[in-house]
């Protein structure tokens, strides 16, 4: 029989040959290699940047979204208890302050361990691990590979302290889990900060670090507790705990049946086997934050001119990205949501987009049910839709531009035929709706009246509507030279004012914008400013604005649009205390309702529908329980918008919007040429020796000037001279592709001319 002395020679002398054999086999390339070094040393490369979590803030500074890869957080070594850097010391590395980088002690050990068949012993140093991590990673587990790791271990110890070696390994080394670093392992294990881990937890962090996937605790409990186990012993043989503690621990972690056993372990501490979070730190991934990442990566390159550049900043670039969204406003959308829109069977949703008046920024936004991965992504605050008449304040917009009065006279009788220019033989035919006989542009607005607003486009020039909402609305998601392919572009349709093109929550905000802020366009943006990891501001927002409507023309629409909190669609919805503007709107068969309102702080639109379908959202149970048969804008969109304004703006001092001036000339009447046809008003006849042209003093108005003489009572029907931008034919409006704002609409003297269908 083999004595354990006989053993313990046959070890020794077999790990000599192996040893010799080595030193053989390696001695003339290690010479070489030291010779090479001694000529011409070179310098380890640089540490690359560690990982770095990137966070998202909102306007107060609240946490709202954190952007990584690998869950990797640096802290500095002083961050760490001193028994957790005790705890992973004992357990990899006891020798780590006296080594210079290699222990051989260790080395030799692992190596009889290994030989004689027992548990595998690792022999790397704290150094060398880190070296494995910075430098060799893809090389080959050769001989080579092992004697570059002692080399670089002994050249890092030169270059480095041990104390910023240590802070690195604890900083990059892997726990599990996708967690890179102890920060990030003391979160996903324990729920905590790094400062609060205390030495039993830092010990079993210690024990994962060997091999982090068999020792999984919520994978591989029973491996993991064995692990734990042998890490305790390892802070025993230390010093660092009572042998009575440590097998107390162990012994708890799979108790006997028994009820003694069971009543004394009832508080004992168990290994981890769910994954946690930091309370204070817990995120709920929602539509905004989702639309951040999206912008950065794929909308703008503030990150860079790639998207692998963007990507990585991102992910692991450790930015600190300051938002625009007001915790306030956000609250106030999310609570109007929930509570004045029933829950309901239908499927029925909302969604909802603050902005600031003065700047666009987006101060809230509710993109309909709460974001869940893979089941519930899609955002409906930019989800086009038909508008129904909400589109409306953009006819309005382009017409005051282009000197149309809140005085002048429309018609609003329905039925009306209208002609399609884009299909002639297809006229555009409204018979749903509210009908009102000729009346005010400001009656017209605030009742939203189909027949007049189809006309009044007309009179404006469909090409210039198109142009004037995509001016008042732009956005990132709305311009004219966006590709078709990936959003269907505004067409100057005949249907125009009743919503025939889609355009989402975020679209109508940035329109109103435009108006509640002196008609000058801010384009709605998320992100104020963006830090990289060491404090220097990589970006700061700055948008000088767009005057896209005067400012007399912005306070005259504005002031025309107050009338529909007054007495018009909306007025059941008035703010408290305050003056609002807004248009409601509601596409056929009550499919999508809309309400689109401002004051001069802030600009709210509201959509509700179903986010799949366009479905009548007519006679729905729950609704029926509330009062509503039919969802129109003036119903749930205005109770929604009210709820949200009122909430986002408490606290805040009423304003005012400017004083339109007052109007420059007498009401005239409206009128579509081709459509409208004039017939003079016989005028009495006067005793005159000497013929009278009357030309209009303004050239937007358009007349038949009377001649009368002493020897007739009859009148002529001259057209006046031509003026430059002025429409003088009685037979012809605005022409195709004629954009410009100022161009005149057209207009005649209704005490002059009476109108009749053609």
């Amino acid at each position: 029989m083999i004595t354990w002395w006989m053993r313990l020679c046959i070890v020794v002398v077999a790990g000599a040959l192996v040893l010799t054999a080595a030193v053989v086999g390696v001695a003339p390339r290690v010479w070489k290699i030291a010779n090479a070094h001694i000529e011409s040393p070179v310098a380890l490369p640089a540490w690359e940047g560690i990982a770095k979590r990137t966070y998202v803030y909102d306007r107060a500074g609240n946490e709202i979204a954190a952007y990584e890869l690998e869950n990797s957080q640096p802290v500095l070594l002083s961050q760490i208890p001193q028994p957790v850097i005790q705890a992973v010391l004992a357990v990899e590395d006891r020798e780590f302050y006296n080594h210079h980088g290699v222990n051989m002690r260790g080395l030799f050990r692992a190596t009889l361990s290994n030989f004689e068949g027992g548990a595998r012993q690792g022999a790397s140093t704290i150094t060398q691990q880190v070296v494995k991590v910075e430098y060799l990673g893809g090389l080959e587990r050769d001989g080579r590979y092992k004697l570059l790791q002692i080399i670089y271990a002994l050249r890092l110890e030169k270059e480095r302290t041990k104390d910023e070696i240590l802070e690195r390994y604890l900083n990059t080394i892997y726990f599990g889990n996708n967690t890179y670093g102890i920060q990030a392992a003391s979160e996903v294990y324990f729920g905590k900060k790094v400062e609060d881990l205390t030495l039993v937890e830092g010990t079993f962090l210690a024990g994962l670090i060997q091999a982090p996937s068999s020792y999984d605790p919520i994978r591989r409990p029973q491996q993991s507790k064995r692990r734990f186990g042998q890490a305790l012993d390892a802070v025993v043989d230390v010093g660092l705990m009572e042998a009575t503690e440590a097998n107390s621990i162990k012994m708890c972690l799979d108790p006997p049946e028994d009820s003694t056993a069971i009543a004394e372990c009832a508080n004992s501490w168990q290994i981890p086997e769910v994954v946690q979070t930091i309370a204070e730190k817990k995120i709920t991934r929602t539509h905004f934050s989702e639309e951040v990442k999206s912008y950065l990566l794929n909308k703008s390159n503030l990150l860079g001119d790639t998207y692998q550049e963007r990507y990585n900043k991102l992910f692991r670039g450790g930015l600190s990205i300051y938002t625009t969204l007001d915790p306030v406003a956000q609250t106030a959308a999310e609570n109007a949501r929930v509570t004045q829109l029933p829950s309901n069977t239908a499927g029925i949703e909302t969604a909802i987009v603050t902005l600031d008046s003065k700047s666009g920024a987006v101060r809230a936004m509710v993109g309909g049910k709460q974001f869940v991965a893979g089941r519930n992504e899609v955002n409906m605050a930019l989800a086009p839709r038909q508008t129904g008449s909400s589109i409306k304040m953009f006819i309005l917009s382009a017409a005051i531009q282009a000197g149309v009065q809140n005085d002048d006279l429309l018609d609003g009788t329905l039925p009306c035929t209208l002609p399609n220019p884009d299909d002639p033989k297809n006229p555009f035919v409204a018979e749903q709706g509210v009908s009102r006989p000729l009346g005010p542009v400001e009656e017209m607005t605030w009742y939203s009246i189909n027949c007049a607003f189809g006309r009044l486009s007309q009179m404006v020039g469909l090409d210039r509507v198109v142009d004037t909402t995509y001016r008042m609305a732009h956005n990132l998601y709305l311009y004219p030279e966006r590709n078709p392919a990936e959003r269907e572009p505004l067409h100057p349709y005949a249907s125009f004012a009743t919503g025939a093109n889609e355009m989402s929550p975020l679209d109508m905000a940035s329109g109103a914008q435009t108006l509640a802020n002196n008609g000058v366009h801010m384009d709605p943006y998320y992100i104020e400013s963006i830090s990289g990891p060491d404090g220097t501001v990589l970006y700061q927002h700055q948008d000088e604005g767009v005057a896209v409507l005067t400012p007399d023309a912005a306070a005259k629409t504005t002031n025309i649009m107050t009338g529909v909190l007054v007495s018009g669609t909306a007025r059941r919805s008035a703010l408290e205390g305050r003056v609002a503007a807004g248009k409601t709107g509601t596409q056929d068969n009550n499919t999508n309702s809309w309400m689109v309102g401002f004051t001069p702080e802030l600009v709210t639109a509201v959509w509700v529908g179903h986010p799949d379908k366009y479905l009548p959202m007519v006679n729905i149970p729950e609704f029926l329980a509330v009062g509503v048969d039919n969802v129109v804008g003036g119903t749930f969109p205005a109770r929604i918008w009210k709820a949200t304004m009122d909430a986002a703006l408490v606290g805040q001092p009423a304003t005012f919007f400017p004083t339109p001036s007052a109007n420059p000339r007498a009401s005239m009447r409206l009128y579509l040429p081709g459509t409208d046809c004039l017939t003079p008003v016989t005028a009495p006849p006067t005793e005159t020796s000497t013929p009278t042209d009357t030309v209009p003093a303004d050239p937007t108005v358009t007349t038949v000037p009377t001649t009368t003489t002493t020897s007739t009572t009859t009148t002529s029907t001259t057209l006046v001279p031509p003026v430059p931008g002025a429409i003088t034919d009685l037979n012809t409006t605005v022409p195709r592709g004629v954009v410009d704002p100022t161009w005149p609409v057209p207009t005649i003297d209704p005490a002059l001319y009476t109108v009749g269908s053609c």
